[in-house]
């Protein structure tokens, strides 16, 4: 490298850091919408299936089961890989995979080839993930919350979107209805090439340099502390994980049971609870830039924890209102404890968001099969009442170092 391309190198770098490319945020934050709303068409898709193939609880336990454990395993391998080597295609190419997957989904004719086509689109979403939480990362410049933010709030508006996919399109289209998918994943994967074509520019002009200044700075902090830090954020994230695809997944059959809802009025209540979590996810991030990363996980718990322990027993009125306000509070740390992770383990991009949001899905994995079959063998309502008790375990929080803490490891 001559010295004018070093030295504009440097002028790039220099820029890149203290502005933040929101253009490229909200692209990134639409494509991660478009690829968790092709997700969220398989626990929008249990009701239809449940009538229409005779699946029992516990099978669609395992088809949540397939589609997280596949991205949670996939995300933190495909993460430690493109951290040293960075793949910018492999964006589009991912989402391709989910676009295969959605054709099988409403052609399956069984169980078996429902797994295989979520399959599919489980390896799409381990590879978007990582990938798009580093050109999140290239994008933030000083505003690292509020950057994670806006990428999470488009995958948790995706999400929040499945009910209405089953009242609108799955309800009346049934199976087949998930065929018009294809279309969205093919509407993601035009938007990832251009995402791709900026991330590859940046990667060219990416300064080496920083990055061993990165790890130079990680060497000296205590290992042992970010070890037992690690494990206490995986609890945290396991206790939201499995109430989150609780409410998801079941919660649905629980208003219909309890309150004589049909499908698609039962549907109002996952909507508003993943609704107000996306709104939850947005806010979470710029709040941790003010008031610091650690607050905000805890307060994140510990405020809903009583609403959450109510909900099983109101009626369905205040059942909405309760369900908006743990969705708000509960998910408004979904953005933070990843930019939480990066920091702990600095230089460490797509390894620490695999880690972490491959997690949430692998627990939401076991947790969707612990919880069907738990439904199968003990009811809805004693299950519920369990449920209400994971967001106490927020309450570790405490045992994390706080923010000024992880600055001083590397100062």
């Amino acid at each position: 490298m001559n010295t004018t391309t070093k030295s504009q190198s440097k002028q790039f770098i220099g820029k890149s850091e203290n502005k933040t490319v929101y253009s490229i945020l909200f692209i990134i934050g639409m494509c991660h919408l478009l690829n968790d709303s092709l997700q969220s068409v398989i626990p929008a898709m249990f009701p239809i299936l449940e009538q229409s193939l005779g699946l029992t609880f516990t099978q669609l336990g395992l088809i949540a089961f397939t589609l997280n454990m596949v991205a949670s395993v996939m995300q933190p391998v495909i993460g430690m890989y493109t951290d040293k080597r960075p793949m910018p295609y492999a964006l589009p190419i991912g989402l391709s995979f989910s676009m295969v997957g959605m054709l099988g989904l409403a052609f399956a004719p069984n169980f078996v080839m429902i797994l295989i086509s979520v399959f599919f689109i489980g390896i799409g979403s381990a590879t978007f993930h990582p990938e798009g939480s580093r050109v999140a990362f290239l994008a933030a410049g000083p505003r690292r919350g509020l950057s994670q933010s806006i990428f999470q709030v488009g995958g948790n508006t995706g999400q929040a979107l499945a009910p209405l996919i089953t009242a609108l399109v799955l309800v009346p289209l049934g199976q087949f209805g998930a065929i018009w998918f294809t279309l969205v994943a093919g509407l993601a994967v035009l938007f990832l090439f251009y995402i791709a074509n900026w991330y590859r520019k940046q990667m060219i002009t990416y300064s080496t340099n920083q990055k061993r200044k990165l790890e130079n700075r990680s060497s000296k902090a205590p290992k042992k502390a970010i070890r037992f830090a690690l494990i206490v954020l995986i609890f945290i994230v396991f206790a939201r994980s499995w109430y989150q695809n609780a409410i998801s997944n079941f919660y649905a059959f629980y208003a219909i049971d309890s309150y004589e809802l049909t499908i698609a009025k039962a549907q109002i209540y996952t909507f508003t609870f993943l609704f107000m979590g996306a709104v939850g996810t947005f806010i979470g991030g710029p709040l941790a830039d003010r008031f610091g990363k650690r607050n905000v996980i805890l307060f994140s718990y510990i405020i809903p924890a009583p609403l959450a322990i109510l909900l099983p027993y109101v009626n369905q009125i205040i059942a909405i209102g309760l369900l908006s306000l743990v969705g708000l509070f509960i998910m408004s740390s979904f953005s933070v404890t990843v930019v939480y992770a990066q920091e702990l383990v600095p230089g460490k991009i797509g390894t620490m968001s695999g880690l972490i949001v491959g997690l949430a899905f692998g627990m939401g994995a076991i947790g969707s099969v612990a919880l069907g079959s738990l439904i199968d063998w003990i009811g809805l309502f004693p299950t519920m009442i369990f449920v209400s008790l994971l967001p106490l375990l927020g309450f570790l929080t405490y045992l994390l170092p706080k923010d000024e803490k992880v600055a001083e490891w590397y100062s």
